[in-house]
């Protein structure tokens, strides 16, 4: 996956060696922490191995003498930046509202989150600064699993599955103010200082994800105006002050979002090529290993991957590739963004050996560094491919039957948590006329 979203996003990890029972009390301790939908799945406690990574919630960044302050960390889980474009696409609707607006409502007439997000991924990976803001704002405003924000490793903002308890928005300021006191101090007539706190929480991230930290200035192909935008959006289009600039070539959600995109066929078209393959491994059950179908995720498997393939001719190592494809880019579907903000000075100086970038925030210094780091990149198992049709087919029924509307009261309410920041701090000013 480096190779695809560059080594720079990427850790690898080391493998360490771990003693037997130390590993089969982690896994006792960690047990009821974890959600109820992932305790299916175990701890391996026999390997003796695990992989070390580094506490990305806590980023060792380099920074000067303790500002008191401790490191941000913001995850976010971006899901598919596009629409599908394929032949095969049965349903015209998949082209007009993206996979993740779609399952809002399936997934809140399932009862798996009480009210629907109003976040669209498009908004965020259209490169427009105005649609990246109202993509965060709504994560924000609903995070479910898709954002979470942790201090100093501990994790301070977030949803958990099926609950209907309302987010602490002041908590959130509580914690955000020390890091944005221009935000605080600022006298602005149109914003309280919540808003503005917050505003500027957001500006800090979009220029964190538009950031490459390399040279490269190279802008995406948006693949023509009108299907960069869901029409699920709630973004108002004439809003647009700039247009769309698209995503810088060297940032990590133009990495991600070209990843994606290795998906040419959609779930549709794919489907009679897994089944291809299925029965070829049926009938020749030691082919699994040369077609690499469990790996070893190598060279020889990325040439597999980015090998051009032609039109379908029949063959079983077309099918193979298109798999394989598939299979990656929904890794880069469900792979989780990590930006690290570290309280900086403004005679900090630059260490070019880290991936260390500064933001510059008008009117004032700077105030952050910051990396961004892309994790949960285990491959997507290749049997986990049938289940994913009868998926799709009853995400796009659902969205259909619905006519693409909730009840009112599975709605977020109208006023939000912004509105609601916003009028904590109202002020009217009467002018004599």
């Amino acid at each position: 996956m480096s190779s695809l979203l560059g080594e720079k996003f990427i850790h690898s990890g080391e493998v360490v060696k771990l003693p037997l029972e130390f590993v089969r009390q982690l896994s006792i301790k960690v047990q009821h922490q974890r959600p109820a939908w992932r305790c299916d799945k175990v701890m391996d406690i026999y390997s003796g191995c695990a992989l070390c990574l580094p506490n990305l919630t806590s980023p060792t960044l380099h920074q000067p003498p303790p500002t008191h302050t401790p490191p941000l960390c913001i995850e976010i889980k971006p899901k598919c930046g596009f629409l599908p474009s394929s032949k095969h696409v049965s349903k015209d609707i998949k082209t007009k509202v993206c996979r993740f607006c779609m399952h809002q409502h399936y997934k809140v007439a399932n009862g798996k989150w009480k009210r629907r997000s109003l976040y669209c991924p498009l908004d965020l990976f259209s490169g427009n600064r105005q649609r990246m803001h109202y993509a965060i704002k709504h994560l924000i405003e609903e995070p479910q699993n898709n954002f979470k924000i942790f201090k100093g490793g501990q994790c301070i903002y977030s949803s958990k599955e099926g609950s209907d308890d309302s987010l602490d928005l002041n908590s959130l300021l509580h914690h955000l103010r020390p890091y944005f006191m221009y935000g605080n101090n600022r006298i602005n007539s149109h914003m309280s200082s919540k808003t503005a706190v917050l505003n500027d929480f957001i500006q800090v991230l979009v220029n964190a994800l538009l950031s490459g930290g390399g040279g490269g200035s190279g802008v995406t192909d948006r693949r023509g105006e009108g299907r960069s935008f869901c029409e699920a959006s709630q973004f108002n289009k004439e809003r647009i002050r700039h247009g769309s600039q698209g995503l810088p070539s060297d940032s990590v959600l133009f990495r991600i979002l070209q990843t994606q995109m290795l998906d040419t066929l959609d779930i549709e078209g794919l489907y009679p090529l897994y089944r291809r393959v299925e029965q070829h491994l049926q009938d020749f059950p030691k082919e699994r290993t040369r077609l690499q179908i469990e790996g070893p995720y190598n060279v020889a498997f990325l040439e597999k991957l980015q090998k051009y393939l032609p039109e379908d001719d029949g063959s079983v190592e077309y099918a193979v590739g298109k798999v394989h494809q598939y299979r990656v880019a929904m890794t880069a579907k469900d792979c989780s963004i990590m930006v690290a903000l570290v309280p900086g000075s403004e005679e900090e100086d630059d260490d070019e050996g880290q991936r260390r970038f500064r933001d510059f925030v008008p009117s004032r210094p700077p105030a952050f560094s910051y990396s961004v780091s892309i994790l949960d990149l285990d491959p997507k198992p290749f049997d986990s491919i049938p289940r994913q049709l009868p998926l799709d087919q009853k995400i796009v029924s659902c969205y259909l039957r619905t006519g693409g509307a909730l009840p009112k009261v599975s709605l977020p309410p109208l006023t939000g948590i912004f509105a609601a920041a916003e009028r904590e701090d109202c002020t009217l000013l009467f002018h004599p006329v």
